[in-house]
């Protein structure tokens, strides 16, 4: 009886919650859009120079959309503390909620593996986008002046309007994430 009672819950998602601790102190979970559109999660590392290139839209894009999408700032390295995060938080002057993911939960069920990287989830937990947030970076070396492109914001405006996200949605140019496949 206790079985089927454990496998209805884990069936009807109720116990699938993943929760995070946040550098507020508090503990989320990213999946969960709380009535709002979408979730953005930003894949991010204080340790690298790609990730420092792109706070300044990280949090611009945090301020856009942030009253319609749900924002998150995700550290998936599982050296990362919370108050290594906090001080990055600070630092940067981030405009969404730092969430720290040592054991690399979320970085492989939404399969993340560079910093940064963005990827947007439906209410419903389906992958809308997964890439670049701009073409700043064409490869690993080779940074642009300006981003020429806005491919996330484009992406965000798709699912904002119940549109299909465009495509083709670009590979993330950056670091690696520690220990993710």
């Amino acid at each position: 009886m206790r079985w089927l009672l454990l496998a209805s819950l884990l069936f009807s998602g109720i116990a699938s919650a993943l929760e995070l601790p946040a550098t507020d102190g508090k503990s989320y979970d990213p999946l969960a859009a709380g009535g709002k559109k979408a979730v953005v999660l930003f894949f991010v590392s204080p340790f690298c120079s790609t990730t420092r290139s792109f706070m300044k839209e990280i949090n611009q894009i945090a301020v856009d959309y942030g009253d319609r999408v749900a924002v998150y700032l995700v550290h998936s390295d599982s050296e990362i503390t919370l108050e290594v995060a906090l001080e990055h938080a600070v630092l940067s002057e981030v405009k969404a909620t730092v969430l720290v993911d040592k054991t690399q939960a979320l970085a492989k069920q939404v399969k993340a593996t560079i910093t940064p990287e963005a990827v947007v989830l439906s209410p419903t937990t389906e992958t809308l986008y997964k890439g670049r947030i701009n073409d700043l970076y064409l490869g690993p070396t080779k940074r642009q002046r300006a981003a020429t492109t806005k491919d996330l914001r484009d992406a965000l405006d798709a699912v904002l309007a119940g549109k299909p996200v465009p495509s083709p949605q670009h590979e993330a140019q950056g670091c690696k994430i520690g220990g993710v496949k």
